[in-house]
């Protein structure tokens, strides 16, 4: 995955507002705040609320 910084500069949770940050496998961003992964699929972040998993659960994207 590629993603622009530019993009991951303007890219918030959609839950708390807060910054995201692109996880060590670049497959999903993540949200320290509220403890949750979005992931990225074809280089496309799914930034909805039900869309994100719970850090502790990450196994990547599939």
């Amino acid at each position: 995955m590629t993603l622009k910084k530019e993009l991951i500069d303007i890219l918030a949770c959609p839950k708390c507002k807060g910054k995201v940050a692109v996880t060590p496998g670049e497959d999903g961003l993540a949200c320290r705040k509220c403890g949750v992964i979005y992931p990225v699929r074809d280089e496309i972040p799914i930034m909805l609320v039900d869309q994100a998993v719970p850090e502790k659960d990450w196994t990547g994207s599939k």
